[in-house]
Order: structure tokens, then sequence, then C-alpha cells
């Protein structure tokens, strides 16, 4: 309803309030308790008035998550490339045998994770017959976190969209790139001045408004970090996207509260935009969570997994969604104006006048 910025807004503003009772000097056990009550009750509404104007549902679509889970932990995934998309495979492979068996219903898509492919698949004919293996075997398009690398030394963190009869089709590419790990601020200045500069990633960011049709469903793709801009997701919401997807490698966290911290965001998003959220994460978690900000399914971390559910699509645009940032630009002139005017009203010293003074 408010947004990730009016949530952020509504929590300091609190803060402040509380903080400023405490600063006057003045409280009382009977200040404190009506402070509590104040804050429980405005905490509770919130709760409650927030998903009554989640927007209406107008249809549904089933999704597969898979998660193929990591050799090992840590930074080290990069260098597994090639077990990394064999376990993607090999998951999707044992989904379709599920499938086909009647144990789990058919997904009308299939939702891969970021580098569950960091192989190329547009130039290396193996990686493509491997995943076209698998997307001939469940018998639906599946979405495949891949980098592809350019004729220029470049590379770019893409979801393609992979179709079990004619290949390779629409791409997001990732639009907000992660400093000093996928790119290098300064590289040039950087790299003279440290050998360990030429670790970092040379991608490019992508162009668009991150929205791939996939089995005739509008999806936004956010792609791991890019679920933290308000932007990005406002943009792909706003051109037509009715179910928002953030493929991620969450394996380079480890077993950290990132992963949770991640989830915690696109929990946000769902309810900000009005939308259901996938999250296909190479190692956990992976989830499910509907336009009211609820898990309603997940996976356990480091371990191989795949999740088959029913989600709701929708077409109405939320207020934080129309808005946008309109109100933070708002908010931030106001608070600019009133800063100006506070130092326009500020009294002006006085230069003593030595005539005034009588000296006996």
């Amino acid at each position: 309803m408010i947004g990730a910025p009016g949530l952020s807004f509504v929590v300091v503003l609190i803060g402040s309030a509380l903080a400023g009772v405490v600063a006057s000097g003045r409280i009382t056990r009977r200040t404190a308790a009506a402070s509590c009550i104040g804050v429980a009750t405005a905490v509770g509404a919130l709760t409650v008035v927030a998903p009554l104007f989640a927007p209406p549902q107008q249809d549904t679509v089933t999704v597969a998550l898979v998660q193929g889970n990591v050799p090992r932990l840590g930074l080290d995934f990069n260098a597994q490339r090639r077990a990394v998309l064999d376990n993607h495979v090999q998951r999707t492979i044992e989904l379709a045998a599920d499938i086909d068996s009647g144990r789990v219903r058919a997904p009308d898509l299939v939702i891969w994770p970021e580098n569950s492919s960091d192989i190329d698949p547009l130039r290396n004919p193996d990686a493509a017959a491997r995943i076209d293996a698998a997307a001939r075997a469940v018998g639906v398009p599946v979405l495949v976190g891949t980098v592809l690398r350019r004729d220029d030394g470049t590379t770019s963190n893409t979801s393609i969209v992979w179709d079990p009869v004619t290949g390779p089709g629409q791409r997001h590419d990732k639009r907000q790139l992660v400093p000093f790990g996928e790119y290098l601020p300064m590289r040039t200045i950087v790299t003279a001045l440290s050998p360990y500069a030429a670790q970092a990633g040379n991608f490019t960011p992508g162009q668009g408004n991150g929205v791939v049709d996939l089995a005739g469903v509008p999806v936004a793709v956010a792609t791991c970090y890019e679920v933290a801009f308000d932007s990005l997701l406002t943009d792909s919401v706003r051109a037509g996207a009715q179910l928002i997807a953030v493929p991620t490698n969450n394996a380079t966290f480890g077993r950290t509260n990132m992963t949770y911290q991640q989830l915690a965001m696109s929990r946000v998003r769902a309810v900000e935009h009005g939308r259901s959220v996938v999250v296909s994460a190479t190692s956990g978690v992976s989830a499910v969570i509907d336009a009211r900000g609820e898990v309603v399914e997940r996976t356990e971390l480091f371990t191989p997994a795949a999740v088959v559910t029913e989600v709701s699509l929708s077409t109405t645009l939320t207020p934080a969604t129309i808005t946008g940032s309109v109100p933070e630009w708002i908010a931030a002139t106001g608070a600019g104006a009133a800063l100006a005017f506070s130092l326009l009203r500020r009294p002006r010293s006085i230069t003593p006048n030595p005539a005034n003074y009588y000296v006996a």
C-alpha cells in the first residue's frame, strides 16, 4: 500500500517520536506506557489494514521452482559451473518423472535460479543440449539463470526463457550490478593499485523494463540484488508484469542471515506491488510468497528441492506502484524547504558596539 519508502518513513517517524519523548527529559511511567501503547496500536493497525488493500487476484498459474544445490559452500561456487548445471538438470528431470507419475501437478512454467548455468549455453553446445533435455522432459518453458559472454570480453548476468521446442528466447539482463563483485568502478585505477582487482567481474548492465513472457505470463525478473531497488520492480509492474520472479544465487551467502534478509525484501515487494513473488535459489531458501507477503512454500538451505504450487496473478496497480518515488521527492523537498526556512529565520548575531560600554 505505502511501499518500501513509506514503510521506512513510518519506522523512522515512530523511532523519532519515541526519541523525542526520551530527550525531552519529562518522561514518566504514564508517558512511557502511553507511548508503548500508541506504537503497538499503530503497528497492529498497519498489520490488520494493509492486507485489506491487497488488489484482487484475477487468475492463477502453476509454477515450479528448481533448487539444484551446489557441491560446496562459499565463493568457490563459481569454480563448480558444470556440477551446478548438472544438479539443476537432474532435479528438473526428476521433477518431470514425478509429474508423469502423478505425484505432483504439472506446472505451466519452471524457474531456475541465478547462475544455474554459468556455462554460456549460447556458445557451449553441450550446455545447451543439457538445458534442452531438461526443458523437453518437463514440457514447459524454463527461465534459466546464466552468464552470457560477448565478443568484446564483457559478460551479462542473464535470465533467459528456454522453450522446450524452440530453445532460447526472451531474456532479462541484470540491470543493477553489484559493485566490486560483478563490475569494478574505476577499473583502470584500481587495477593499477591492487593485483586482486582482476578477480572482479566485467559485467555490463542490461536495459529494458525487466519483463519477460514466460508461458504467456508477463513476469517481472529481479535478479538477486535487484530486489532491493525500488524503481526496478516498479518499472516492471507498470509495464504489465503479473508475477514477480527473484532468481538468486545464495550459495555465496553461505549460512549467514543474508539469505533471510533477501527473503524479507521479497515479502515487502509482494505487498508493495500486490503480486505473488517466487524466489528460486541455487542452494535455498527458495520460496513462494503471496500478495499479502505470506510465505506459503519454502525450502531448506543446501538441499536439492523442487516446489510446485499454484500462485495468483494480478493486473491491478497498487497506490505504491502508481506513485513510485513521488512521495520520496515530496518528502525530500519538504524537508529541504523546512531546513532552508529554519536557517533563514535564525537570529543574526549582534556585534557589540564599544560606545555602549562605560569605562570608569
